[in-house]
């Protein structure tokens, strides 16, 4: 520290790493670099993240629809059946690094920690100056009430715990109560504003940044951001934001982080920290069809060496409703969506089982070995796995389930509880230049038939009535693979078909 004094640099120890940020001239840097405790000198650049709210990729169509009575997600991983008894998240603590949070927002502002007397332990600021390309940021710097300097991060903690109690249920634990950092300006972070908040996270501080306090921390956080290796996150560096993740989990926080927007690169396309780590919990994105979506990363890890398969599990991410500043409503689409799906999650299976909180390694496989199956909208196969063997490197373990999450901790609660099954879909002929037949092990009644394309684009829907078997004519549409979905009230098929 007297080192980096004596050259007038500016300096930031952290605990959670061995490390410490440092500003100054070529000098300094001389300097350091001849110390023999210097293991490491690494750049600290200026990182873009791709926002789903951004101009390049705006939200869905529809996006300004009202509310219903809970969002389409939450009932796909059936968070509303755990609602059903009494389980909202109740006692549990997320947290978020991001744009910032609109803490007021009506969705948001019951089940923030803090209020408008304290934000101590409830909030940081990483930002300290400008990053950002863009001349505008409407919080400032060192901020010390939550701000959302864009509307990425109002959307992500809206998913997690979002509801305003006038019918915008868009959040899977809407009891749970939340804390945040601001780890991006405008979109644009550094490796330094994320290892600070992971460091906020594990032992949360006042508004000064003092008295760190370790009972403070969240359960669990969401990270819907990453940090490309083309703009200084590469090889020579990932082993610190690595190691600053693993103490973090160590700590019993369990880190969920999204896997990234670059599905149409296809494998290996999971490449950047922090969803690369064996250590984060990292999630891929599902549409309303319950299918992959094409932009959603896919593994395996190749970028640091280690053919890690990827990601854990997926979750709803194409289409999602959430919060965003000036207590407006929108929807977008990508992982960033997924990933808040499933720390909400988290805090529910904590609800309904308090034993699990800080056993990260429990709270993991839990989500895994209760996930169910899904697939891509192609035959696609990434490393050694096809997509008809789980894990793989497209879906992971799959799309989290939380009710059969609930069978296996509190059997207690799932006694009864009406719920839709599941059942794959029986093809004939497959392939097929027209005419097929699809068969159900039970009779389905009323329903409704969606088929989709490998784009994801609907190209038939229609309500019919039948027992277990429905005869097709699929002589108009053209070749390619298609998904059939027929659903009901108390259950969904689902099957693949080759149109030859």
């Amino acid at each position: 520290m007297q080192l980096i004094q004596q050259h007038q640099g500016d300096y930031r120890p952290y605990f959670i790493v061995n490390g410490i940020w440092v500003k100054g001239n070529s000098q300094l840097l001389e300097a350091l670099a001849k110390r023999e405790e210097v293991a490491l000198i690494a750049p600290n650049p200026k990182v873009y993240n791709d926002l789903p709210n951004r101009s390049d990729a705006n939200p869905r169509p529809g996006s300004t629809r009202g509310p219903r009575a809970y969002e389409w997600g939450i009932g796909m991983i059936r968070a509303n059946l755990l609602w059903n008894q009494n389980l909202r998240g109740t006692g549990v603590v997320v947290g978020g690094q991001d744009t910032g949070y609109e803490w007021i927002h009506p969705a948001l502002k019951n089940q923030y920690r803090g209020d408008s007397v304290s934000h101590n332990y409830h909030w940081h600021d990483a930002i300290h100056g400008q990053i950002s390309s863009d001349t505008f940021n409407k919080c400032g710097y060192d901020v010390n009430y939550p701000c959302d300097d864009a509307t990425h991060g109002t959307h992500t903690m809206g998913t997690m715990i979002g509801d305003d109690g006038q019918g915008n249920q868009i959040g899977v634990a809407p009891e749970a109560e939340w804390v945040g950092c601001r780890s991006m300006e405008n979109g644009w972070g550094t490796p330094a504003t994320y290892i600070e908040c992971f460091e906020w996270f594990m032992a949360p501080t006042d508004t000064n940044n003092l008295n760190p306090d370790p009972n403070m921390a969240p359960h669990v956080i969401a990270n819907s951001w990453g940090c490309p290796a083309v703009e200084g996150c590469n090889p020579s560096n990932f082993s610190i934001m690595q190691l600053a993740v693993e103490n973090l989990k160590n700590s019993g926080v369990m880190v969920v982080v999204s896997a990234g927007n670059d599905g149409r690169r296809g494998c290996n396309s999971i490449e950047n920290p922090a969803a690369i780590y064996e250590a984060s919990f990292s999630v891929g994105a599902t549409d309303i069809l319950d299918t992959l979506t094409n932009f959603s990363s896919l593994g395996s890890v190749t970028s640091d060496g280690s053919f890690r398969m990827k990601p854990n599990v997926v979750a709803p991410g194409a289409g999602v409703r959430s919060s965003i500043p000036n207590g407006a409503y929108a929807a977008y689409s990508g992982t960033s969506m997924a990933g808040p799906h499933v720390a909400g999650a988290v805090a529910l299976l904590i609800n309904a089982k308090p034993s699990l909180a800080g056993n990260v390694d429990s709270l993991e496989t839990l989500l895994e070995m209760t996930a169910d199956t899904v697939y891509t909208y192609k035959d696609d196969t990434c490393g050694t796995t096809t997509q008809l063997v789980f894990p793989n490197n497209m879906v992971g373990y799959g799309r989290i389930n939380l009710y059969k999450a609930l069978e296996i901790i509190r059997p207690d609660l799932t006694i009864n509880i009406n719920k839709v099954a599941q059942q794959n879909l029986r093809i004939y002929p497959n392939p097929s230049s027209g005419r097929i037949q699809v068969q159900t092990t039970t009779p389905m009644g009323t329903c409704q038939v969606t088929i989709t394309n490998a784009l994801g684009q609907v190209v038939r829907q229609f309500d019919t009535y039948f027992n277990t078997i429905l005869e097709m004519d699929l002589a108009t549409i053209g070749t390619g693979l298609y998904i059939i979905k027929i659903e009901n009230e108390r259950q969904k098929v689902v099957g693949k078909m080759i149109k030859s």
